[in-house]
């Protein structure tokens, strides 16, 4: 996840900032610019024995998934084949380090073993992983559902929770949804140089505009795995009481617990959101959710809720969801700041799972099932 642009919040009011957020007028969306390449790959056998990448049916692993509503798949995802992908890409991913490739190659082998078109997506600067796996309605061939993942990461921090959570969550669904016949199309993303600016999500966000794809809703997974239920645990961006009064109160309530997946909306998704919230209850997680309306969602007064690639979609009025723990405000180890690493040890691998099988319900709404 991208470091904070403004300095760490406290928890009272701002009254400067809600003046400037009642001022508010529309934002248009910046178009930006990225190169793109189109290098298609046949996939290679490098991370294939590292992280179980070969199918259920291959390998005696997870079975294929027989969904047929939202609800159904979340059962489909499968903790054991979650925590495998998970530890192995949790070590040191700075762009162009041998881990970093090796993530790089397992997301192209294992989208290629579960029968996804890929495409090494060069920008010029960094490489992104793209699959697809077309939709089984031909009218909707051109509306896409995007789920993405940054798998690069800072120099000398393990980066288990940002953002090996993430990228395991995307191979994860990719799985789940490799067997699961959809209206819609969908496109897997291992998106890179996230760390430098979301700068891989960027290219692939104009790319996308550029190609006239409709994008239904790009969901983005940064940081899925920590959790805290001590009180006074969970810190917030200042001004977010003015902003989400009802959210705050739920924070207030809970004694400011933290214990809940964050999720961060624009008008467009917000319908998804409240779904996500509902498959999120039957697996016992609790959701705060906050919308943001399109004269919000491009504001630099909310750089704490544009901090990964989702902002990337947004910029160009493309629809989008931000999936988080909320990083910094309750991690100490974001980033190593405190001086430890940012290892699964410390992370809550059963509520990653339980957030990838709510969020896959989700995917699967958007996706037409």
């Amino acid at each position: 996840m991208a470091r904070a642009r403004i300095p760490l919040p406290t928890l009272a009011p701002a009254p400067v900032l809600a003046v400037a957020l009642a001022s508010l007028t529309a934002c248009p969306g910046d178009d930006g610019e990225g190169s793109s390449g189109n290098d298609e790959v046949a996939g290679t056998d490098t991370a294939t024995d590292t992280a179980g990448s070969e199918t259920g049916e291959d390998s005696g692993g997870p079975e294929p998934c027989a969904a047929q509503t939202p609800a159904e798949v979340l059962d489909c995802v499968d903790a054991e084949a979650y925590t495998a992908d998970l530890e192995f890409i949790a070590d040191l991913r700075v762009p162009g380090s041998t881990h970093w490739q090796a993530v790089q190659e397992l997301c192209v082998d294992r989208l290629t073993e579960l029968g996804f078109s890929v495409e090494l997506h060069d920008y010029g600067t960094g490489i992104n992983v793209l699959g697809t796996l077309p939709g089984g309605d031909p009218t909707l061939a051109n509306e896409a559902v995007i789920i993405g993942a940054h798998y690069d990461h800072i120099p000398e921090c393990t980066g288990a929770d940002d953002n090996a959570t993430g990228v395991a969550a995307v191979l994860e669904l990719a799985r789940v949804f490799s067997t699961v016949e959809t209206p819609r199309p969908l496109v897997v993303a291992c998106w890179d140089e996230e760390e430098l600016g979301l700068i891989g999500s960027d290219a692939h966000a104009q790319r996308t505009l550029d190609e006239g794809q409709v994008v239904v809703a790009a969901f983005a997974y940064d940081m899925i795995g920590f959790t805290d239920d001590s009180p006074n645990s969970q810190s917030v961006p200042e001004g977010f009481d003015l902003l989400f009064p009802g959210e705050y109160a739920t924070l207030e309530a809970n004694e400011f617990r933290a214990d809940f997946l964050f999720w961060v909306s624009d008008e467009a998704t917000e319908a998804l959101g409240e779904a996500l919230d509902g498959f999120a209850e039957t697996r016992g997680i609790p959701t705060i959710g906050a919308p943001l309306t399109d004269a919000l969602k491009t504001s630099p007064l909310l750089a704490d809720l544009r901090r990964s690639d989702h902002a990337s979609f947004w910029d160009r009025d493309l629809p989008a969801m931000f999936l988080n723990d909320t990083a910094d405000f309750r991690y100490p180890s974001y980033h190593c700041f405190d001086g430890g690493d940012d290892s699964i040890a410390k992370l809550d691998v059963e509520f990653a799972v339980d957030v990838s099988a709510a969020t896959a319900g989700t995917v699967a709404q958007a996706l037409g099932l």
